[in-house]
């Protein structure tokens, strides 16, 4: 029998999230990550998505999920109201960056964010041939592509700095492999544990 392949930043995401805590999975799709970490970890979920198909997927298999558009921000929750509030692959779709992550850490206690990273080798030899990047991490051409922000590990970090975000762990992945060092080169996509300042 042959079991699902799991994408390797639920896994490292997991590792951050504490059994028996509360999570809203923020721009949560057909609520794959919510059915992982509710297995694995045994966490009180629920998901916010805008697409009727997603939402339709979630509620079909029994997941906790609010339809709403995340631009409009997170005022239907109370400060501090979630353990944990993940925006897992979403923070380059959002026109209103900085807002909604002023949103996300005022609703958690901690946070995860995670994006792909730009500034990987591949994407700059793309650029410096005059084409826009497509990969496994972007896998959108520029015509297509739900992305309205491209950003990089060290554009993140310096905006967590200055809107008072606070980092408290970061991991780096590529290819489902963590990586240690030249992260801003070699990563294609960064995972960060974050709380308000």
């Amino acid at each position: 029998m042959s079991h699902p392949v799991i994408r390797a930043d639920f896994s490292a995401i997991a590792k951050w999230i504490k059994p028996q805590s509360t999570l809203l999975d923020l721009g949560c799709g057909d609520g794959e990550f919510l059915e992982y970490i509710r297995a694995q970890k045994n966490v009180q979920t629920y998901g916010v998505e805008i697409s009727d198909f997603s939402v339709l997927a979630c509620v079909e298999k029994g997941l906790d999920v609010i339809q709403q558009d995340l631009e409009a921000g997170l005022a239907l929750f109370e400060n501090q109201s979630f353990d944990m509030v993940v925006l897992s692959q979403t923070l380059q779709t959002i026109h209103e960056t900085e807002s909604i992550l002023k949103e996300i850490v005022r609703v958690g206690k901690e946070c995860v964010i995670s994006f792909p990273n730009f500034a990987h080798w591949s994407h700059r030899i793309d650029i410096l041939m005059g084409r826009m990047p497509v990969s496994k991490s972007l896998p959108y051409d520029w015509y297509n592509t739900p992305n309205v922000r491209v950003l990089t590990i060290a554009d993140f970090e310096a905006l967590a700095s200055q809107i008072g975000i606070k980092i408290i762990d970061r991991v780096v992945l590529h290819e489902g492999k963590e990586l240690s060092w030249g992260v801003n080169l070699l990563g294609s996509l960064a995972i960060y544990r974050v709380q308000s300042a």
